[in-house]
């Protein structure tokens, strides 16, 4: 097996005292110092790129995915979850536990809602899923512990009463939520009733009577289930003759 080798070339090192001090001059001398130099200065003269935390916190991207967050409705204030238990059943970690009961109303009550979040790894499908938009993604990230398994509850992660009472709320535009303009690029999938209408209102209007698109369609059936009945059921067809 042929294989190209390529030599490096190497610079050998300095055997006398006068090599070595003519090698250290020009490293001193030459602009390799001076790249170095200048490179120190311009840093030094530009803005900071670093921030005094914590007193001072960099601004967060609205699709970041931190800690939890459990939504209340805007106008009434009531929780939004309905204990569907999709979140519990898409999480891939297996950290999200829910248990509730069915109340007087024949409605699901949320009796526990509970997060590892020392097992969760922020993936956000849980708020992906959810149809309520009663779980997203906020922007908590200070969540440090000296537990391998840190849970956090209901009443932790719910948004407060107070400010649903005070109708402080906003519809939450994070991780999770409906996008702007998503009515819009909706796109209604059709049916075999629209397609029909569809197809009776043009061949209503041809100018040259042939049959519509529904007619034959529906002549294909009709002729499909005789083809079917007759095949099932030879009798009939010789009582017809």
């Amino acid at each position: 097996m042929n294989k190209n080798y390529a030599l490096i070339p190497h610079n050998k090192p300095p055997k006398s005292a006068f090599g070595a001090f003519a090698k250290s001059v020009k490293r001193i001398c030459g602009l390799d110092l001076l790249k170095g130099l200048g490179l120190t200065l311009k840093e030094f003269v530009s803005a900071p790129a670093t921030i005094h935390y914590p007193a001072q916190v960099i601004p967060f991207s609205p699709r970041y995915r931190a800690v939890h967050s459990l939504q209340r409705l805007l106008e009434s204030g009531n929780e939004r979850c309905i204990g569907c238990g999709l979140c519990e059943k898409i999480c891939t970690s297996n950290c999200i536990r829910i248990i509730t009961h069915r109340g007087e109303d024949n409605r699901k009550k949320i009796d526990s809602y509970s997060i590892n979040l020392g097992r969760c790894i922020f993936c956000g499908l849980c708020a992906e899923v959810c149809p309520e938009l009663a779980i997203v993604m906020g922007q908590r990230f200070e969540n440090a512990s000296e537990a391998r398994a840190q849970f956090a509850t209901k009443n932790e992660l719910l948004v407060s009463k107070e400010e649903a009472r005070a109708h402080s709320l906003v519809e939450f535009s994070g991780f999770g939520s409906i996008s702007q303009g998503a009515d819009k690029r909706l796109k209604g999938t059709p049916v075999a009733f629209d397609l029909l209408d569809g197809t009776s209102n043009e061949s209503s209007s041809n100018p040259n009577g042939e049959p519509n698109g529904v007619d034959s369609t529906l002549d294909n059936k009709n002729s499909l289930l005789s083809s079917t009945d007759l095949a099932q059921n030879p009798q009939a067809q010789k009582g017809d003759d």
